[in-house]
């Protein structure tokens, strides 16, 4: 029997998970329209394959990881492309991604697939297989999961697969648990083998009786030393520091990879993707959504990834009164900016809202440091300082006292008698850091590139003001070398035999005489007196100078 641990803080919500469990999961209808985002993961946007007007299949990649960080992003049906564009997408800032717009051609079908058999390939083909299956962290996190199985410095002894579900009215991973168990193991089994794992560990909150029951039953069937571990219901049980600390006792501090003490943790949803991409060759097109909240019919559906939001609460039912949509759980949920955004792959709850259902939070009145907060912190943190320093725009103070440990779970608001919005105050101050950094980056950039332009400049000068000075330099030398010569006295001449090169030039005046008269002139034969005339003439002209050349020559010179 696994011991268990505990870790701080904690509240116990309102789980609101019965209305979405009472049926199984369904797969919805296919949308007359897909918007799907480049950029659905961590890391750098996918780069497009695409453009309007070109037909895809199901699975077909659209979109290409770029360098090193990035996913694969894939046609979710069949049919065509109609736009690559600019698109509001499911982000808390509301500003537009880069979207294809794809009109199904209600064929659904795929493109040619195979899977491969992970233990006789190389972990590093496999890696690549969901890298260009596009396959992420489900659980919210959206990290390339081909990254996080890459071997690192330390051995991973214990593979966590993270099945908590601790977040009131999310119940995808629980439904999928109870249905697909044995596909969930079996990418678990791939994931030890790639990280060379000792041991797998199951964590699954005691509330979902049915999933562990289905989970120990497929696990029963596989290979040894996988634990199936039902875990206290404590929210946020579910964060992956939280539940190492539970399963293993292990405290993953600030700063430090859990790969580092020798763990990691995927979600059970990812581990199911996983095992389609390794065996079928199926890349991520669609995921499980609960759909809930104000709604008449809440359940799981399989959602195509691109399906509007509108799409699919409408298939569930929603109620008139609705006045806003929330993606995620209520605690650390992202509010939409509009209906008609569309599924994403970190999409694992739309919850309708409405005044009933959320009523409006009282105003915040100021805080009186009953340090209730502080007693609910799962990062052991002083929340009510970071309020302060948040609100006093002294970030750094914020920062030493470990504002980026925060993870944003929203438990310190959930329990304020202030009614005060904490985590909102966190995410304010981070914002401010990051932004401070990224201008401090990039003015420290540009200090690096003046400085360097200075150097060059100065050296270019330098250069110049040396090679001005060589050049004065040669030039005093070749005068001082001129006034020499000329003060130097007259050599005496001496007479001289004619020299070899005057030899040479008779020798070829002659070469050149016995040549011309070895020559028979042509259309000399039929000439007249006169033209015979001239040419005596000519010749007798031409060795008159031949010989006062020759004369010349003979000549001594003085």
């Amino acid at each position: 029997m696994t011991t268990l641990f505990k870790f701080h803080g904690g509240v116990h919500p309102p789980t609101h998970k019965a209305e979405s469990t009472r049926t199984p999961i369904a797969r919805m209808p296919m949308p007359a329209k897909l918007v799907i985002p480049f950029h659905q993961h961590v890391g750098n946007i996918a780069k497009p394959l695409v453009q309007a007007g070109d037909h895809v299949l199901k699975g077909q990649l659209i979109g290409l990881p770029e360098d090193g960080i990035s996913s694969a992003i894939h046609a979710s049906t069949s049919g065509t492309i109609t736009e690559i564009g600019m698109q509001v997408v499911a982000h808390a800032s509301g500003l537009p991604d880069l979207c294809a717009t794809l009109v199904p051609d209600g064929k659904d079908e795929w493109i040619t697939r195979s899977g491969m058999d992970f233990r006789e390939s190389k972990n590093a083909d496999v890696r690549q297989v969901l890298r260009l299956a596009g396959v992420v962290g489900l659980g919210g996190a959206v990290f390339p999961s081909d990254l996080k199985l890459r071997p690192g410095k330390h051995k991973v002894n214990t593979l966590i697969l993270n099945g908590a579900e601790c977040e009131p009215y999310i119940t995808c991973d629980d439904m999928l648990m109870r249905e697909r168990a044995d596909e969930i193991i079996k990418g678990a089994e791939i994931m030890r083998w790639a990280l060379e794992a000792d041991e797998i560990l199951v964590g699954i909150e005691d509330n979902k009786p049915e999933a562990i029951a289905a989970m120990r039953l497929a696990a029963q069937a596989s290979s040894d030393n996988i634990s199936i571990v039902a875990v206290p219901t404590l929210y946020p049980g579910g964060g992956a520091k939280q539940l190492i600390r539970v399963l293993t006792g292990i405290e993953v501090a600030a700063g430090v990879r859990s790969t580092d003490k020798g763990v990691q943790c995927f979600n059970v949803a990812t581990a199911q993707t996983i095992y389609r991409a390794v065996r079928f060759g199926e890349p991520l097109v669609s995921r499980i959504v609960t759909v809930t909240g104000n709604v008449s019919n809440a359940q799981n559906l399989e959602v195509l990834i691109g399906t509007p939001v509108s799409d699919v609460v409408a298939y569930a039912g929603v109620l008139p009164d609705t006045d806003s949509y929330i993606m995620g759980g209520p605690m650390m949920g992202l509010p939409l900016p509009a209906a008609s955004v569309s599924i994403v792959k970190a999409a694992n709850c739309i919850i309708a809202s409405s005044p009933k259902l959320f009523p409006p939070a009282p105003p915040a009145m100021p805080c009186i440091r009953c340090t209730r907060c502080a007693e609910v912190c799962p990062a052991e943190l002083q929340p009510q300082d970071l309020y302060w320093f948040a609100k006093a725009r002294e970030f750094g103070k914020a920062q030493e006292f470990s504002l980026f440990d925060c993870i944003e779970c929203g438990a310190c608001s959930y329990v304020c008698p202030s009614h005060i919005p904490l985590v909102q105050y966190y995410r304010f101050a981070k914002s401010e850091i990051w932004a401070r950094e990224t201008e401090k980056t990039a003015a420290d950039a540009a200090r690096v590139r003046f400085e360097f332009r200075e150097q060059r400049i100065e050296r270019e000068k330098q250069e110049k003001a040396e090679k001005l000075a060589a050049r004065e330099k040669a030039a005093a030398e070749a005068k001082l070398a001129a006034a020499k010569i000329a003060s130097a006295p007259a050599a005496t001449p001496v007479s001289a035999p004619v020299d070899e090169t005057q030899a040479k030039i008779q020798a070829a005046i002659e070469h050149a005489r016995q040549q011309a008269a070895a020559i028979k002139p042509k259309n000399t034969e039929q000439l007249t007196p006169q033209q015979q005339a001239e040419i005596a003439d000519i010749e007798a002209r031409r060795a008159r100078i031949h010989e006062l050349a020759s004369t010349e020559a003979e000549s001594p010179k003085e």
